[in-house]
């Protein structure tokens, strides 16, 4: 499975973006999705995540309400919807597949693929 994201740039606080994430293969629903973004200095750290289904989805805490995790099973593709952005939500977000498509995992290393990231800027 190959993973590429797009849709970052520079943006206000209080604007909005949404990242796209574009897989290849045929089994894209066979595999849970996720967001994860990493700062300077800083650990990379789950965003979001939704299952193989579509049917569930799970948030950090920090993001809760302002970003929304959707995924289109018949484009390959999974959407991160991020509104209010704030200056901390500043990072390089990276898309990550699981084959275990029924599970949602916050840790890094259940991720089998990854994709090269975008960078999100939010200017205060």
């Amino acid at each position: 499975v190959q993973l590429v994201e797009s849709g970052g740039g520079l943006v206000q606080a209080g604007g909005s973006l949404r990242l796209s994430c574009a897989a290849s293969g045929r089994t894209f629903n066979g595999y849970s999705m996720a967001w994860f973004r990493q700062a300077p200095g800083k650990e990379r750290e789950f965003v979001a995540g939704i299952r193989g289904s579509g049917g569930g989805t799970y948030y950090a805490d920090s993001v809760k309400g302002r970003f929304t995790i959707s995924r289109d099973n018949a484009k390959n593709t999974v959407y991160l919807q991020m509104n209010s952005l704030k200056p901390e939500d500043t990072a390089v977000y990276y898309c990550a597949a699981n084959a275990e498509s029924w599970s949602i995992r916050t840790s890094k290393d259940p991720y089998d693929y990854w994709g090269q990231g975008t960078q999100v800027t939010v200017s205060s």
